[in-house]
């Protein structure tokens, strides 16, 4: 098809830098055309259409919106500028109930869509959102929150795509089966898909290897082995498998919080008893700390996924080690297996446990790979656009830039697939949300993102 075919001139054209479309090919070309939200042309192509607007990239390269698939942003904007992985001394470390009115949540989404923006951040996971954190004690996880994200929404007001996991538990802690099977009930609420997708739950079924609290099947040098969070009359094992199965049963994706072997294979292995179940969306692990190569070969197979963070490994590894001894450390956060298995893995922050910047997050890849080459690099930029869609059931509308899929485009002032230059050090010109600016460098006169923080 000719270009003046296509109809209409183009919304916008960019042009005069790289574009890595992160299609299955690895495709560069050097233009992008869009009309309504709509990538509609490439290369020359796109050059031949008429653009109410042009973005002359000026040697920058573009890639695919970046979408966090495990970012809890209303806990993030109600704490900025606080991270736990931070300089902030505990005791200045925000604590209590950090939003109290409808004004103060929505002004967290708000406050944390801006700072996404100036990330190049396009779509995340807010993971886990709903009534079993009603009395939670930072009031970002609760009912109310769900009502502030469902208020922006239906108003128009979000520059980021959201999915949304519901949560019948408390954060970081149990859940009852009861108050599951009652919870999950409840109808999901109206939405458009493309901005705030509800796909389904998120269930806690473990803690972390520093505090002994994953469910390991090698005790740890205190003789304990972590236990299962959910509960129920009949057990924990009994509450967790039917907490997924029914979950399941229903068409939803399920993600569990599983750091240990014990608690991955459980979950593996009702997965595999319910695959004729077709979801929302893959069901993946989050963490994923202490997954055997046995169990990567085997959530690939059905379809499953893991979503990592390289970042806090590198935090923790130490801590860690002290409760898992050399040989188990050596063979944690198995990212190199992960990516070499093809398993779907996307890599995340968990902010504002860590930093929201995906950037500090692919250094921390690269350390934990051992390597800096342009495939690995490649693989890892899969990891935050493509990968994370396919965590959506959202594939095939975004995460690449294909025509036909959604103008979400992050241009960067550095190509990121270059090896030999921190990803950090890459600065972010322009961020743009269904075609359009949410975040443009030469225009912001706010106080700059500080990776330092």
């Amino acid at each position: 098809m000719n270009a003046k075919q296509l109809g209409d001139e183009a919304d916008l054209l960019l042009h005069g830098g790289r574009i890595r479309t992160i299609d299955p090919h690895g495709s560069v070309t050097d233009a992008l055309a869009v009309r309504a939200g709509r990538i509609i042309a490439l290369g020359a192509e796109a050059l031949r259409l008429d653009a109410r607007s042009t973005v002359d990239l000026d040697g920058r390269t573009a890639i695919p919106g970046v979408n966090d698939a495990h970012l809890h942003a209303a806990w993030l904007g109600a704490r900025w500028p606080h991270l736990f992985f931070s300089d902030t001394p505990p005791a200045e470390q925000p604590s209590g109930l950090l939003v109290r009115t409808p004004a103060e949540r929505r002004g967290a989404l708000q406050n944390a869509w801006r700072l996404l923006a100036e990330l190049g951040i396009t779509s995340y996971t807010e993971p886990g959102i709903g009534p079993g954190e009603d009395a939670g004690e930072t009031g970002c996880f609760g009912t109310a929150m769900m009502d502030a994200y469902l208020q922006l929404h239906r108003a128009g007001a979000q520059t980021a795509r959201v999915t949304l996991l519901r949560l019948f538990g408390t954060l970081d802690g149990s859940a009852d089966l009861d108050d599951f099977e009652r919870g999950i009930q409840a109808p999901v609420p109206e939405t458009d898909p493309r901005w705030l997708a509800v796909t389904g739950v998120k269930i806690f079924a473990d803690g972390i290897p520093p505090m002994t609290t994953s469910w390991v099947s090698e005790p740890y040098p205190d003789g304990t082995s972590g236990e299962l969070l959910p509960q129920s009359a009949e057990g924990a094992l009994h509450a967790y498998r039917r907490m997924i199965a029914i979950a399941l049963e229903r068409g939803e994706q399920v993600a569990v919080h599983a750091t240990g072997d014990r608690s991955i294979e459980e979950f593996l292995r009702v997965l595999e008893g319910h695959s004729a179940f077709a979801a929302t969306a893959p069901s993946y692990v989050v963490h994923a700390d202490l997954a055997t190569s046995a169990q990567i070969t085997r959530m690939r197979a059905i379809g499953a996924g893991f979503a990592v963070q390289p970042l806090i490994a590198e935090h923790t590894r130490d801590w860690a080690g002290m409760q898992l001894g050399p040989a188990r450390t050596a063979a944690a956060w198995p990212l190199d297996e992960m990516i070499a298995s093809d398993a779907l893995t996307t890599i995340t922050s968990d902010a504002p446990i860590a930093t929201p910047d995906w950037r500090a997050s692919l250094d921390a890849s690269l350390a934990l790979l051992g390597r800096d080459d342009a495939p690995t690099r490649e693989a890892l930029l899969r990891r935050i656009t493509i990968d994370p869609a396919r965590q959506d059931g959202a594939a095939a509308w975004k995460g690449s830039l294909e025509i036909g899929k959604v103008a979400d485009v992050t241009v960067l002032d550095e190509d990121p697939a270059e090896p030999g230059r921190a990803f950090a050090g890459i600065g972010i010109a322009r961020t743009i949300v269904d075609g359009r600016t949410v975040f443009d460098s030469a225009r912001f006169d706010g106080a700059r993102f500080d990776p330092a923080r």
